[in-house]
């Protein structure tokens, strides 16, 4: 193992113990795990608070490991020590990694091939905001949607995380905003060249066919149940609609799997009709297992596109909030009152 001096012998982490309030978060201070074959040991400098965590606080999480574990779904920091067949040069570099689970921690080790270098002159928080966020942005808007300049889509969640750096990445390509958020998130919208609508309107669709009559080339989908039906119909011949996410779902009770695979199994039905439009459910992680050098290279591609453009200015890094690691309980409350605009940032 090759690693970096006066390598630290313990660490803190934040534990989820179960079906717990933010409050019942809790800090646990243990040895220092060594990175085995092909893996990294990182000493986190930035990680942040996603959607995907809030959901497993409650359980909500499809796929998501048994409780107790540690949340966090990426992190940003430098690699202290490497395992066997992993790159010894990497030893001191600045790494963004995503995990899925266990980056709400002081030292973290992580995947290699789940790793891709940060540019000097990015700092850590920022391009914390741009690492899961950022490839799924991306890769939403020109792999599975391949919007093309001139053409204007629809974001659901146009306030959120993933949804603050699409609309950034789809005007840097030349592509027209119209932005589905709560009235209050709309000035921080417009202030963004976005044209917000209320995601809640009763007349959504309404207010959407007077921005385009001819309906939009994309909608990008978060919430999922009617609203997906809406922004089927919204759709311009020949548009995509991407859905990569069921909120509506994971905030209510009951199995997660049937409206998971009912919206899966709708994406097929409604991708086989003979009208040009197509359907297709984004999944982060499709090829992780199954297609892993695929999988390594477009996640080296595309964050590496985006960590270029936060370097260059043409992103801009929106950290609603920075918090200590110690403070993560206080965060994640922060997180889900919905009031942010932007990423909260934890700092070990």
């Amino acid at each position: 193992m090759s690693t970096a001096p006066s390598l630290p012998r313990t660490t803190t982490r934040v534990v989820l113990p179960g079906l717990v309030e933010p409050s019942g978060l809790q800090l646990v201070t243990g040895p220092v795990a060594a990175p085995g074959p092909g893996q990294l040991l990182v000493r986190v400098e930035a990680t942040g608070i996603s959607y995907a965590e809030q959901a497993m606080r409650k359980g909500r999480y499809a796929g998501q490991p048994a409780f107790p574990f540690t949340p966090g779904y990426d992190l940003v920091g430098r690699v202290v020590a490497v395992g066997p067949r992993a790159e010894p040069a990497l030893v001191g570099q600045r790494v963004a990694v995503m995990t899925k689970t266990g980056a709400w921690a002081e030292h973290v080790v992580v995947e290699a091939r789940d790793s891709v270098r940060v540019p000097d002159g990015v700092e850590p928080e920022e391009a914390e905001t741009v690492v899961v966020n950022g490839v799924t942005a991306w890769q939403m808007l020109h792999r599975a949607a391949r919007v093309r300049p001139g053409q204007t889509v629809l974001v659901f969640g146009a306030n959120g995380g993933v949804g603050g750096i699409l609309i950034q990445l789809a005007h840097h390509h030349g592509v027209r905003v119209v932005g589905a958020a709560a009235p209050r998130h709309h000035a921080a919208l417009r202030a963004a060249g976005v044209e917000p609508v209320d995601y809640a309107d009763p007349d959504l669709a309404a207010r959407v066919r007077e921005l385009a009559p001819g309906g939009v080339d994309a909608v990008f989908d978060n919430i999922g149940g009617p609203v997906t039906d809406t922004a089927w119909g919204l759709l311009a011949p020949g548009g995509t609609l991407v859905s990569y996410a069921i909120i509506a779902a994971v905030s209510g009770t009951g199995s997660l799997w049937t409206p998971f695979l009912t919206a899966i199994g709708q994406t097929v039905l409604r991708s086989a009709l003979p009208n040009g439009k197509r359907a297709t459910f984004y999944d982060l992680w499709s090829g992780h297992r199954l297609r892993p050098r695929r999988f390594r290279a477009h996640l080296e591609a595309d964050l590496g596109h985006v960590l270029a453009l936060l370097r260059d200015g043409v992103l801009t890094a929106n950290i609603a909030a920075r918090f200590p690691l110690a403070d993560a309980a206080r965060a994640l409350e922060l997180a889900e009152s919905r009031t942010l605009n932007g990423k909260v940032v934890l700092v070990p």
